[in-house]
């Protein structure tokens, strides 16, 4: 990366800078490649924050079926953590686990459960698990709340055997979609040859399919992180997590560049559990150097830019993330390591300065949990406007969770200390309403900046992307305009 003019004397956050155009010879984005340099091998290269508010296992299984990573946060206990790692690793590369009722269930628990997915639909079964029909949120609204669904079943719908397609064949599934866009079908239901229920597919996620590179483990399973940390016994829960079938971890602390950090550190690294390990967060090149010699192969990199932290209200600490992220990659480089850029997010263009200044992957909170696939109750406000609640990881809310084994007089000193957002409303954009809504969006404006670059990857994008420094209407300048002026 370079800057076009000189390198300012100031620190910078990505409303600071732009990308300038380079000579290309790429003609279209799929040209691109994203597949991220560090070694979780993520396809994709966005990673779903460790927070209690954005990833659970829906967001896991969706966020590695299309080429990303989720991290599971370290408040979860550990056999919750456990059985959500083996249910993420036993779900399907190509279609979405269905929402599944019995006959017997009332409309009310059916309504209550259908708003988790965008498009509304989901499969009734039987006892033996096999396909009755499937029930669809709109044709239940005007009914009496405590009528079975089983009255109420569409009978016929499309169904799709899996051992009759071959999900390898990209030209297998082109057809599967023409079939559905033909049929006018927003959802088939897939089946084993005994009809029991594997799934769920839509003409949308087959496209996708064509797009995204689903992120697989040696064994062909969806891919998943999770957090520990530093606190209590870091290599028994560490070791467990791998054990369950996690295959990456990331050790997190909001302050990382600190002795406890460094000591449970070389401790998981010494445990050789054969997972990439992430460590952070810092924002200074000391910091990388020392979490790497620790042991750390992913340095996470941020201090107070996310959406719901106020450390640096609260404490003056942090830096602008642009700048952090551009040493900290640099110092990370000179090591064979690599950074997570975590935090300050909220447009496309971030997340592809981020990656320009030699982050390998970047990691986003606050933005995803406002989406069906977040962990959070889907939740209506005065307007009929659907939203979900999020909250800061060193929130006195986070706090709490994370300390409800400890004692009453414990826990209530550690919750005067907050450094994060309790409760913020994150309504579900009606056009985007899923994680993979936003992805779409995310990566097809990543794909143009390295075509603008003149990078077919994101090695080639770090090295070749022009960076220059804007003023506050610069920034305005480039924004859209929704209407007449």
């Amino acid at each position: 990366m370079r800057f076009i003019s000189h390198q300012p004397d100031h620190d910078l956050t990505y409303s600071d800078v732009f990308l300038v155009p380079n000579s290309s010879s790429l003609t279209s984005r799929f040209d691109v490649d994203l597949t991220t340099t560090d070694p979780t091998g993520s396809p994709t290269p966005i990673v779903a924050a460790n927070m209690t508010a954005v990833s659970g296992r829906r967001m896991a299984e969706t966020m590695a079926r299309r080429g990303g990573l989720a991290v599971l946060p370290q408040d979860i206990p550990l056999t919750a953590a456990e059985d959500t790692i083996r249910w993420v690793k036993s779900r399907d590369r190509v279609f979405e686990s269905a929402l599944r009722f019995s006959a017997e269930d009332t409309v009310l628990s059916a309504l209550h459960v259908l708003g988790k997915r965008a498009h509304g639909l989901g499969a009734v079964v039987d006892d033996a698990g096999r396909l009755v029909g499937v029930i669809d949120a709109a044709d239940l609204r005007d009914v009496d709340r405590f009528t079975a669904v089983g009255e109420l079943v569409q009978t016929s719908p499309q169904v799709i055997r899996a051992d009759e397609i071959d999900w390898e064949d990209q030209e297998a599934l082109a057809q599967l979609f023409e079939t559905m866009n033909e049929a006018r079908t927003a959802y088939a239901a897939v089946v084993d040859d005994a009809g029991v229920l594997l799934g769920a597919l839509t003409p949308k996620s087959l496209l996708r399919s064509s797009i995204y590179t689903p992120n697989l483990d040696d064994g062909g399973r969806l891919k998943i992180a999770t957090a520990i940390g530093v606190n209590g016994n870091a290599v028994e829960r560490a070791s467990a997590l791998v054990e369950a079938g996690a295959d990456t971890l990331v050790i997190d602390t909001a302050h990382g560049h600190q002795a406890k950090m460094l000591d449970v550190l070389t401790a998981v690294a010494d445990a050789d559990l054969g997972v990439p390990i992430v460590a952070g967060n810092v924002v200074t090149a000391d910091g990388v150097r020392d979490l790497v010699s620790a042991g750390a192969q992913i340095v996470k990199v941020g201090v107070g830019p996310g959406a719901m932290c106020t450390t640096r209200m609260m404490t003056a600490v942090g830096r602008p993330q642009f700048s952090a992220v551009r040493e900290c990659a640099e110092a990370a480089a000179e090591l064979g390591a690599h950074v997570w850029a975590d935090g300050g997010v909220r447009y496309p263009r971030d997340v592809a300065l981020a990656l320009a200044a030699g982050a390998s992957q970047v990691m986003i909170g606050s933005w995803f949990a406002g989406t069906h696939e977040s962990p959070g109750d889907l939740l209506v406000d005065g307007e009929g406007r659907k939203y979900k609640e999020s909250f800061g990881m060193a929130s006195a809310r986070a706090v709490a969770n994370r300390t409800r084994t400890e004692s009453a007089f414990s826990r209530a000193r550690k919750g005067l200390f907050e450094e994060g957002i309790s409760s913020s409303t994150m309504y579900i954009d009606p056009a985007s309403p899923g994680v993979e809504d936003l992805l779409d969006s995310i990566t097809s404006g990543v794909r143009s900046s390295f075509t603008y670059a003149g990078a077919a990857d994101l090695e080639e994008f770090a090295d070749r992307a022009s960076v220059g420094v804007q003023s506050t209407a610069g920034y305005e300048e480039g924004r859209p305009v929704s209407g007449s002026w």
